[in-house]
């Protein structure tokens, strides 16, 4: 649902979507159908062509940012 509540409440990203994904084939399937700005993806974010926010991840997040170096690394990814 979306409401119009006028010129004074802009549009940003303190509201996304996530897509939690079962494998790369799936993240890779909704990164080339909403992805359109390029340059804001970051660490599996990106904006489609409304400029809304989407968070498209694995199903195992969680679990693989236990790792030591996992921040680190995801920094360095788009998706």
């Amino acid at each position: 649902m979306a409401i119009n509540a006028g010129p004074e409440f802009k549009f940003n990203e303190s509201i996304s979507f996530m897509v939690a994904c079962k494998d790369q084939e799936e993240i890779d399937h909704y990164w080339e159908k909403l992805s359109a700005v390029p340059e804001s993806e970051q660490c599996g974010w990106l904006k489609d062509k409304y400029g809304l926010s989407w968070q498209i991840i694995p199903e195992n997040m969680g679990e693989l940012m236990q790792g030591p170096n996992a921040f680190a690394a995801m920094m360095q990814m788009k998706k």
